[in-house]
C-alpha cells in the first residue's frame, strides 16, 4: 500500500485514557503455534503452516478470541524479532483483553514472518490462512509447536473477533465474505473491500497503483525464506492482473469481498477516514451499502483524517466502544452497545456527531444540471435543467487539483466548472455521488474525473503521514497510550485558509461506461452519456457556500495517464449533464 494522508486531533490527557478496573487474574499463557492450512500456495508439496501467537489467561475456563491477522508482522521495526518464538505482541490488545478473559491471537498471513506459502495479494489463498487459523480455535484444524508436538486450543469457545488497520483490516472483510464459521465480529479500520477498486477507478488504473501492483504488494511482504519460492506466484500475478485494459476481470472478482456480502454473517463495526486517499472511500461507501442492503448489525465511525488508527484520535472512546463490542459480540453481554447510535461522523473542527444511520435519515437524491454561464460563473449548476449548447474540453495537461478548482468564475477549456449560486440554507451530503455527463470525444478511450468542490471561505489541514507499516508495526503498549507515543502518537496538522475544498472526486474511462467487465470503444464524435461514481462523504457544505462540480479528462495526479486520450476534445452537453448529489431532506436551496 502506498501514499497515506492523515490528521490530528484534539490531545488526550493521560487523565482521559479509558482503564475500568479489573480483577486480578492468573498470569497469561503465551505460545506459538503453526496451524495446518488447507492449501499448498507455494507448490513444495506442503501444506503451507501459519504461524500464530496466542496469549491467553491462564484460567482452566475456556475463552473468546480477539484476533489481528497480517502480512506485516515480519517487517520494519518487527523484523528484528520475526523469528522469535514467541515473536511478541506489538499491539494494545493484549493488555486490554487478556485481563478481561479473552485470548489475544496474532496470525500471520501466508508467505509472511515465518508462515509458509505465498502472499496473493487478497487472494483466496490469503482468506484460506485466516480459515486455518479459526478452524483449529474451533477444533477442526491441527496445529504444532515448533518442536513437533501437537498444539490443542481446549481453552478456546471458537468465538472470534477479527480487527485492524489496512491490510490487517482487510482480512476481516475478507473473513466475513467467506462467512467463516466461529468468526463472530470483525472491525475492519482503513481496510479493503474491493482489490479491484484499491487499485483502480472504474476501467482506469490509479496513479501509483498502475503497473503489477498485486505482484509488487506480495513481494513486500513475503519473507526473506519464502521469496525465492514464490517467484512463479508472483509472475503469475502480474501476467494475470489485466493492466493493458483495467477492466474488471476474474482476477479482481475474486479479491472482491463485496460479492460475498449476501453471505456476511459477522457483525461489522467499520472505521474510515474522509481524507484518505491511500484505502479511498469507496471501500468503506460501497461495502457499507452492500451490508446495509443485507440488514448485517454494524456502526460506523467517520473521521476527518486519512490512513489512521483510531487509537492515536480518540484513544479512550475507542477502547470503551472496543470493549462493549466485543463483549456484546463474544461473550453476549447485553450491554446496550447496540442501543447507540450507529453512526460516529467527526466534523471539520475535531468534535463529534452522531446519527442514527448512515447515510444519514432523510437523505435522498437531489439532481442539479450542469447549465451555461451565469451569475458570473463560466458554469452553472442548477435544479432546473437549462439548455445552453455544448462546453468544449481538452486535455488537462497536467494541472494541479487547486488548479482545476481555481477561478471557476473564468472559463478554461483544460477543465469545466459548474458552480450553483450562493445556498441560503446548509446542506448536508451524507453518502455516494454520481455524475452523468453526455459528451461527444474525438477519442474511442476518454478518461474523465469529476471533482465536487465546497467554493468558500474555509480552513483546511495540512497533514503529516504514516505509512500502513508503521500503523501495523509501531510500538503500541501501556505506555504509549499513557504517553502519546508510538501508535498513539496523534499526527501532527497545520491549517491554511482556502476558497475552494475538494469534498470527493471520481473517475472512469469511458470505454467502460456500459461494463466494468469489458469496454466498448467510444462512437467519436457522436454523442454518448457516461455516467460514474464519486467516493462517499459526509460533509456540510454551509449557507453562504456554492456547490461545485469541476470535470476534467486526464488527472494525472489521481489516475494513470491514458496515453491513447492524447489530443482529446469533447463536447460535452449543457442542460441534460447533471450530479445527483445524497443530500439530507432532498433539497438544496440558493439564492
Amino acid at each position: 500500500m502506498r501514499r497515506v494522508y492523515l490528521v490530528a486531533a484534539t490531545l488526550l490527557t493521560a487523565a482521559t485514557i479509558h482503564t475500568p478496573a479489573v480483577t486480578a487474574a492468573p498470569a497469561a499463557v503465551t505460545e506459538t503455534v503453526y496451524v495446518e492450512s488447507t492449501i499448498d500456495s507455494d507448490s513444495d508439496g506442503k501444506l503451507d503452516r501459519i504461524a500464530a501467537d496466542v496469549m491467553r489467561p491462564g484460567t482452566a475456563e475456556r475463552v473468546p478470541i480477539v484476533m489481528e491477522a497480517s502480512p506485516y508482522y515480519g517487517l520494519g521495526a518487527a523484523a528484528a524479532t520475526s523469528t522469535t518464538v514467541p515473536r511478541g505482541f506489538g499491539r494494545w490488545y493484549d493488555e486490554y483483553f487478556v485481563p478481561r478473559g479473552y485470548a489475544v491471537v496474532e496470525m500471520e498471513m501466508q508467505g509472511t514472518s515465518r508462515s509458509t506459502g505465498c502472499p496473493t495479494t487478497g487472494g483466496p489463498e490469503d482468506t484460506a490462512s485466516v480459515r486455518a487459523v479459526v478452524d483449529w480455535l474451533n477444533g477442526r484444524a491441527r496445529a504444532f509447536y515448533a518442536d513437533g508436538r501437537q498444539a490443542v486450543a481446549s481453552w478456546s469457545t471458537g468465538d472470534v473477533g477479527m480487527l485492524g488497520v489496512s491490510y490487517n483490516g482487510t482480512l476481516p472483510n475478507a473473513a466475513a465474505a467467506a462467512n467463516i464459521p466461529g468468526v463472530k465480529t470483525i472491525v475492519p479500520i482503513a481496510a479493503i473491500s474491493s482489490w479491484y477498486e484499491y487499485a483502480r477507478d472504474q476501467g482506469v488504473g490509479y496513479k501509483g497503483w498502475e503497473a503489477n501492483y498485486p505482484a509488487y504488494l506480495a513481494g513486500y511482504v513475503v519473507s526473506a525464506a519464502q521469496k525465492a519460492k514464490c517467484k512463479a506466484v508472483f509472475d503469475k500475478l502480474s501476467a494475470e492482473d489485466g493492466d493493458e485494459s483495467y477492466d474488471y476481470t476474474s482476477f479482481w472478482k475474486a479479491r472482491d469481498y463485496r460479492v460475498g456480502a449476501g453471505d456476511v454473517s459477522a457483525s461489522v463495526f467499520a472505521v474510515h477516514g474522509q481524507a484518505d486517499w491511500n484505502v479511498k472511500p469507496s471501500q468503506f461507501g460501497r461495502w457499507w451499502q452492500e451490508l446495509a442492503e443485507k440488514n448485517v448489525p454494524r456502526k460506523i465511525w467517520l473521521h476527518r483524517g486519512g490512513h489512521l488508527d483510531p487509537i492515536s484520535f480518540r484513544q479512550a472512546e475507542w477502547q470503551r466502544v472496543m470493549g462493549l463490542w466485543m463483549d456484546h459480540w463474544l461473550k453476549g453481554a447485553d450491554n446496550g452497545i447496540m442501543d447507540e447510535p450507529m453512526a460516529d461522523v467527526q466534523k471539520p473542527d475535531g468534535g463529534w456527531e452522531q446519527a442514527a444511520s448512515w447515510p444519514r435519515p432523510g437523505t435522498s437524491g437531489t439532481t442539479l444540471y450542469l447549465g451555461p454561464a451565469a451569475n458570473g460563473m463560466s458554469g452553472s449548476l442548477t435544479t432546473t435543467p437549462v439548455s445552453g449548447g455544448t462546453h468544449r474540453l481538452g486535455d488537462n495537461t497536467n494541472l494541479s487539483e487547486s488548479a482545476m478548482m481555481a477561478g471557476p468564475e473564468t472559463a478554461d477549456s483544460r477543465r469545466l466548472a459548474y458552480v450553483t449560486a450562493p445556498l441560503t440554507k446548509d446542506a448536508r451530503l451524507s453518502g455516494e455521488v454520481r455524475v452523468t455527463a453526455r459528451i461527444a470525444s474525438n477519442r474511442t478511450s476518454t478518461p474523465l474525473t469529476a471533482l465536487l468542490v465546497d467554493y468558500g471561505p474555509s480552513s483546511q489541514a495540512v497533514l503529516t503521514e504514516r505509512s500502513p507499516l508503521q500503523l501495523s508495526t509501531e510500538t503500541c503498549g501501556k505506555n504509549d497510550l499513557r504517553d502519546r507515543t508510538g501508535c498513539a502518537r496523534p499526527p501532527e496538522v497545520s491549517v491554511q485558509a482556502v476558497s475552494a475544498t475538494m469534498l470527493t472526486k471520481g473517475a472512469i474511462d469511458a470505454k467502460n461506461r456500459l461494463s466494468l467487465e469489458s469496454a466498448t470503444p467510444l462512437p467519436t464524435n457522436a454523442t454518448t452519456d457516461v455516467t460514474w461514481k464519486l467516493h462517499a462523504r459526509d460533509a456540510l457544505i454551509p449557507a453562504g457556500h456554492r456547490i461545485g462540480i469541476v470535470i476534467v479528462t486526464n488527472h494525472s495526479a489521481y489516475i494513470a495517464r491514458d496515453t491513447g486520450s492524447s489530443g482529446i476534445a469533447l463536447d460535452l452537453s449543457l442542460g441534460v449533464s447533471k450530479v445527483v448529489l445524497p443530500v439530507v431532506g432532498g433539497a438544496v436551496v440558493t439564492g
